[in-house]
Order: C-alpha cells, then sequence, then structure tokens
C-alpha cells in the first residue's frame, strides 16, 4: 500500500497537515489481526480529511472497513464505549447507523500502545459530503427539510436510553455549563479535573469574557433549559454526518455517521446544533452569514415528526447563540492539552467560543433569531 500526501480541514476552511499521522498498512494488519473475519488489508480506499482523529475506509479480505484511530489523551476504550453502547441502542430502536464491529473477544474498542482503535462497517448509501467542511451550510432545502425530520426520528429512537453522561468532557458535545446559572463558576469548578484547560485560561481574563458571552440575563434561559427532558443526543448534526440514497433531489437518508460528540442533554440542543452548523456560513468573511431558508427548513421538518410549541421555538432562539458553549471549551482543552498547539486553543476561545456568540448580536444574527421565533 502506498499513502499519498494527505491533508486534513483546517479551522479556517483551509487544507493543512495532520495532527495525527494518518494510519499505515503496518498498523492496520496489527489492529485487524483480531477480527479474523475481516482477514488482512488489502488497499485504503480515502483518509478521513476531518482533523480530531485519523481515519480511512480501508479494503479487506472480509470487505470495506471504516477503521478510526484516537489517540488515548482525547479517547479510552471507556469512552468509546459509550458512544458505541448508544449506537447499539439506536440501532436496536430502528435507526439507520452502520454497525460497529467486536473483535474476537467481543470488544468494540482496541487500546494498542498510544492509540484507540475502532472499526465500522461501512455507511449505507453515498457519503455525498464526506470532504464538506464541518462549518459549509447547507443549501438544499429540501435536503435541509429530511435532515431536520431525520433529527427528530432520531430523538424518538434516542428515547428511554438511561446511560449516564459521558466520561470525559474532551471533544463532546455537553451542556452544563450554559444550564449553569453561573457559568462562570461552573466552568470554575470543572477545572480541577480539566488541569490542561487551567492552565490555558490561567493566562487571560477568562471569566469576563465568558461571562460576556453569556450576558446578564442568562440565569433566566439556564432554568429553562435545566427543565428540558434529557436524552442523548447527537452533537454535531451536521449534512456530513449523513449518507444518502443518490445525488438526487429526492434523496433519503440512509445513516446516520459518527457519535463521537454525543452526550447527554437535551433534544431543543441537537436542533439548535443541527442550525448552527448547517445553516451559518460561518467560514464566510463579514456578518452576511445566515442562510435563513435552511433554518426554516430544519425546523419544518423536525416540526413533520414532534410539532414544537410557541415556547419551544422561543428556547431555541435563545438557546442558538450559546449553544457551542460547552463544545467550543471542549476543543480549546484538546489543542492545548492534547495537539499542544496554542494558536489553535487561541482560535478556538476568541474566534468559536466568543466570535460565534457575538455574531448573534450582530443585525444579521438578530434576524435569524426573529425567523426561528416565526418559524
Amino acid at each position: 500500500m502506498s499513502f499519498p500526501e494527505h491533508h486534513v480541514h483546517g479551522l479556517a476552511g483551509d487544507d493543512m497537515p495532520p495532527d495525527w499521522p494518518p494510519l499505515t498498512a503496518t498498523e492496520l494488519a496489527r489492529v485487524l489481526d483480531a477480527y479474523p473475519a475481516l482477514g488482512t488489508p488489502r488497499h485504503i480506499v480515502w483518509h478521513s480529511p476531518r482533523p480530531l482523529s485519523s481515519a480511512a475506509l480501508v479494503d479487506t479480505g472480509g470487505g470495506c472497513v471504516f477503521v478510526k484511530r484516537h489517540h488515548r489523551s482525547v479517547r479510552s476504550v471507556v469512552s468509546l464505549g459509550e458512544e458505541h453502547a448508544f449506537a447499539a441502542w439506536l440501532t436496536g430502536h430502528g435507526m439507520l447507523v452502520p454497525a460497529v464491529l467486536a473483535d474476537r473477544h467481543g470488544r468494540t474498542a482496541t487500546a494498542l500502545c498510544d492509540w484507540v482503535y475502532e472499526i465500522h462497517a461501512p455507511a449505507r448509501g453515498r457519503d455525498v459530503y464526506r470532504d464538506t467542511m464541518s462549518w459549509v451550510p447547507l443549501t438544499d432545502l429540501g435536503r435541509a427539510h429530511r435532515a431536520g425530520a431525520m433529527l427528530a426520528r432520531f430523538h424518538r429512537a434516542a428515547d428511554g436510553y438511561a446511560a449516564a453522561q459521558r466520561s470525559t468532557h474532551r471533544l463532546v458535545a455537553r451542556s452544563e455549563l450554559i444550564e449553569a446559572a453561573d457559568p462562570v463558576a461552573a466552568l470554575q469548578a470543572q477545572l480541577t479535573q480539566r488541569p490542561d484547560l487551567a492552565v490555558y485560561l490561567s493566562g487571560r481574563p477568562w471569566q469576563a469574557e465568558l461571562a460576556a458571552v453569556f450576558g446578564p440575563q442568562h440565569a433566566q434561559t439556564a432554568a429553562r433549559l435545566r427543565a428540558q427532558p434529557r436524552c442523548w443526543t447527537h452533537g454535531d448534526w451536521h449534512v456530513s454526518n449523513l449518507c444518502w440514497s443518490d445525488d438526487g433531489a429526492d434523496a433519503r437518508i440512509t445513516d446516520v455517521l459518527d457519535f463521537g460528540l454525543a452526550a447527554r442533554t437535551f433534544a431543543l440542543f441537537d436542533l439548535a446544533t443541527a442550525i448552527e452548523r448547517n445553516a451559518i456560513a460561518w467560514l464566510e468573511p463579514g456578518t452576511n452569514r445566515a442562510r435563513p431558508g435552511t433554518a426554516f427548513a430544519l425546523i419544518a421538518g423536525y416540526q413533520d415528526e414532534h410539532p414544537l410549541t410557541r415556547a419551544d421555538l422561543d428556547l431555541l432562539a435563545e438557546l442558538l447563540p450559546i449553544v457551542h458553549v460547552d463544545f467550543a471549551i471542549s476543543e480549546v482543552d484538546y489543542f492545548h492539552g492534547a495537539t499542544h498547539s496554542r494558536a489553535h486553543a487561541d482560535v478556538a476561545w476568541d474566534t468559536f467560543l466568543r466570535g460565534h456568540a457575538a455574531w448573534f448580536r450582530s443585525t444579521d444574527g438578530r434576524r435569524l433569531l426573529a425567523t426561528i421565533r416565526a418559524a
């Protein structure tokens, strides 16, 4: 096997060398040795351009599989098992999810040296958006409508899944901070368990900056968020995490991918995340980034499966400017503690955490929130 020069998606919409080395023939043979039904790897079909792990489609003697490798500072066997258990529940309740494969010992996650591996069956359908960056908006309103409807069905399938919260904060879309009446105090209380994040924050006036993200009226919003019914959520409902039957206008969703950010939050959290990921062109310059048609289509599709009340829509609009906060801070932790990039951690804090929240106070941002309230 040979490996072409590999690049991944950068934080500014560019391509950059990966933080983690691409998967190699030697390590794939070592990992697949525990999967006798697959045989030996024959060819790497495709390297994923997503930057937070290394992944590839691999042709083996037993068929094509998707292999994903995490550094042990990011995922453990236990934390990967949390994702796999949720995926298994969803499959058992009618959701379309690629199967996670178990090795000869019945394990779905394998630790070797500094790495932790997982292997999935190939997704059904076409991975139409597999090279699309996570902050590129969805322009096909029909697909946005179907993505919203599928999200509601996803939440229906997740109903009743009662596992505890994720065992890690790093690169997980949790909601503890946005639900706290005092998010600054809540983050301060977490720092003893998040030492890399504590080191990063010690060099800046983070308390004032985080308080400005939320504003003085946040305690009222937080109380309403805490009252939402709990459920496990996807955490990254972007079109690049959905597979489709074909390229046509009437294509249906054939699989839901990637539960790496999944956590125990609430349904509106996922819908707000879907709007933030798919209906705002964050990588474009200027303030005219909103795609209200996409936001409306996502909400309309969701409502076809699960009607929302006026109070739900009002809360959705209040939630949207802050839904990214817990994950943005987890990215700061990741970049400072796992990849040791102060520059990338600064982007996560200033551009993602603070910048996204500030955009919603612009004319364009306020107009999008008004569209959501009137959906």
